[in-house]
């Protein structure tokens, strides 16, 4: 089946307010941790963004934008490959992953609320407790819905990382752009 075509408008806007995350040394760095089937962190976490804004727009949603992409963009910023062998200590990574992102997204990021809230509470309802505002709301379900299509049809979304980074960056896209991970 071929990719569908992408949405302009969205792409633009993910570009506009994810540029500052995008080009983050250790955002670049999760292209090399495999997240679901045959994808990285950083291309599930744009495609997260990239179908947040999609929705937001289609919707007509009244949204912060900014928070929005930054909040979906952060919401898997936990910066280790959680399928490595560690001792276990990611064995429960699906519970606890949140809070490591949020606090890495500290570190490297001035945050909003909304941004905070969208990190820390996108695993719900594996968490018990659920998002607070529309913007985080969009950043959980779009996490759930784009983690289901890697895994049954990662062709989908294959194209919005590329697409996404060049124009963040403003440059045209290079060969070697794909952050699909290779195992």
């Amino acid at each position: 089946m071929a990719t569908p075509a992408v949405s302009a408008p969205a792409l633009e806007i993910l570009a506009r307010f994810g540029r500052e995350v995008l080009a983050h040394a250790s955002m670049q760095e999760t292209k090399r941790f495999a997240h679901h089937a045959h994808t990285s962190v950083f291309a599930h976490s744009v495609a997260v963004a990239y179908v947040c804004v999609y929705l937001a727009l289609k919707l007509h949603m009244r949204v912060d934008m900014r928070a929005l992409v930054r909040g979906a963009l952060l919401h898997d910023y936990f910066l280790y490959d959680w399928h490595a062998f560690d001792g276990g200590a990611h064995r429960l990574h699906g519970f606890f992953h949140a809070g490591r992102a949020l606090v890495n997204a500290r570190a490297d990021f001035a945050l909003s609320p909304i941004e905070e809230n969208a990190i820390r509470r996108h695993m719900f309802p594996l968490t018990p407790i659920p998002p607070r505002c529309r913007e985080a709301w969009l950043v959980c379900l779009a996490d759930k819905a784009c983690a289901l299509c890697e895994a049954l049809c990662p062709a989908r979304l294959r194209d919005v990382a590329p697409i996404t980074e060049a124009r963040a960056l403003r440059r045209p896209p290079q060969a070697g752009d794909s952050s699909s991970f290779q195992a």
